[in-house]
């Protein structure tokens, strides 16, 4: 893929980890997870979200597969079921296992800027690339959110 480089460091061509390459030096890597599966027959789906200023994001909702993601401008409020809220800032990255994790947030943290962002998601074969939760079975596994920072 690229040319070896004395100047770069060997990275991962692959999930299994079975050879490398090594990155020239105008190629940044900026995540590198290993998900915990991919669907058989799943199919890739890439999308750009760009929220106005203040946009909560969508409701609480999960997807059939891994998901990869770049914050291209602003900030995005971040929150994955167990894990603390959180904020990424431009030129961050972020990703989910998807399955039955819920994604509670992904809305623009800021009140007076956009916030654009870049998804690459894994569709499980006959299955929405996004499912919304209802307020039923989030009340049933409020107890898997992580608790929530205080007001204040």
């Amino acid at each position: 893929m690229f040319p070896p480089s004395a100047t770069s460091d060997a990275v991962h061509a692959s999930p299994a980890g079975d050879h490398e390459v090594s990155l020239p030096p105008e190629v940044k890597l900026l995540q590198d997870v290993t998900p915990p599966f991919f669907p058989d027959g799943a199919s890739g789906m890439t999308i750009l979200v760009d929220w106005p200023p203040g946009h909560p994001g969508l409701p609480p909702h999960r997807h059939s597969g891994p998901s990869f993601g770049y914050v291209m401008e602003g900030a995005l409020r971040f929150e994955l079921e167990g894990e603390p809220e959180r904020v990424i800032k431009a030129g961050g990255t972020f990703w989910e296992p998807g399955g039955d994790v819920i994604h509670y947030q992904d809305g623009n943290a800021l009140s007076d800027a956009p916030t654009k962002f870049l998804v690459t998601m894994v569709c499980a074969p006959g299955q929405p690339m996004l499912t919304v939760v209802d307020e039923e079975e989030l009340k049933e596994r409020a107890h898997l959110r992580a608790p929530r920072p205080s007001a204040g």
